[in-house]
């Protein structure tokens, strides 16, 4: 008996030019066509009279091996790993942390091929660098993503994110070029963390309130903190930067916090006697003061904190997390 037509269900979906792969991926169409024939990473779905086009497993593979290479694995190896992923599309390497078993390689050399300077950098670390010098911004917050489940916010922010933007800066300071790349960074950074910040639980029997002083415009430390804070599931009010002094002490009456911290990042904002002007509540909330630009000498109740790990252990605690 012969069969009919198959039913419209059943019909593979439309796939994708490569015109429209090559934005997905922000690569050049040529890009797409060389590692078609140098790795037999082209499109699969083809009709009579057609271009071939790409299925959406064609596409996946393709961002598997993007997101290994944006890690540091050469796009050989890459290709390599990713033909021979396991059943379910699932690569034998989960991540950019593991790019090392991929290679077999001891790390590259420091700076990223020269570009930023990273010394001792992780493959994490280059492979954010480069993303970060292409102005990718998608790219940045996937790296990010990554480390963060994997290691979590303190390593993350410590071994990760903090290398890479010293060396983004340095290399700013240096050349006066590259202020749009610590923008696409610094961006990709906040976002990641603002949004796990949003949807962690918060569970802690009392708030924390984190913003930058007066004038102060540096609040990614701060993104990092409240993304520590939510690990912890501690509930966190996020002020911001430019916070004036009466803004503050307006939200300290109202929400009566168990813990404030301020962050300042330049000596111009980093006065300790404005909080002479915060109200006198029950329970005192424990003040906290961050940050380098914190000037020295005593800072009356207000406590300094080191580091974001002190930072994140004092507010948890005061939180009652």
């Amino acid at each position: 008996m012969s069969s009919g037509p198959e039913p419209s269900g059943a019909l593979p979906a439309p796939g994708l030019t490569v015109a429209a792969v090559a934005r997905r991926l922000g690569v050049a169409p040529a890009t797409l066509r060389t590692w078609d024939r140098r790795y037999g990473m082209g499109p699969s779905q083809h009709a009579a009279g057609s271009h071939r086009r790409y299925s959406p497993d064609d596409v996946a593979r393709l961002e598997r091996v993007r997101r290994l290479m944006l890690a540091g694995v050469p796009l050989a190896e890459a290709a390599r790993a990713v033909a021979t992923s396991l059943p379910g599309g699932v690569d034998p390497v989960e991540d950019a942390g593991d790019v090392e078993a991929i290679t077999g390689a001891a790390p590259m050399r420091p700076g990223g091929g020269g570009v930023v300077a990273i010394p001792g950098g992780t493959p994490n670390a280059r492979g954010l660098a480069r993303a970060a010098l292409a102005l990718d911004g998608r790219g940045c917050r996937e790296i990010v993503a990554q480390t963060l489940d994997r290691r979590g916010v303190v390593w993350t922010w410590d071994h990760l994110l903090v290398p890479v933007m010293v060396g983004v800066g340095q290399k700013w300071a240096q050349s006066n070029k590259g202020i749009d790349v610590e923008h696409v960074l610094s961006e990709a950074i906040a976002s990641e963390f603002s949004e796990r910040v949003s949807r962690a639980p918060a569970s802690s029997p009392a708030s924390v309130l984190l913003c930058a002083a007066p004038n102060e415009l540096h609040v990614l430390p701060l993104w990092a903190l409240a993304a520590g804070l939510a690990e912890r599931h501690v509930s966190v009010r996020m002020l911001g930067a430019r916070l004036p002094v009466d803004a503050l002490a307006s939200a300290v009456r109202r929400v009566g916090p168990a813990g404030v911290l301020i962050w300042s990042q330049l000596p111009e904002t980093g006065d300790p006697t404005i909080f002479d002007a915060l109200p006198e509540v029950r329970p005192e909330p424990q003040i906290l003061l961050a940050g380098p630009g914190w000037w020295p000498g005593d800072s009356g109740k207000a406590r300094r904190v080191e580091d974001l790990t002190e930072a994140i252990t004092a507010l948890a605690r005061a939180a009652g997390a």
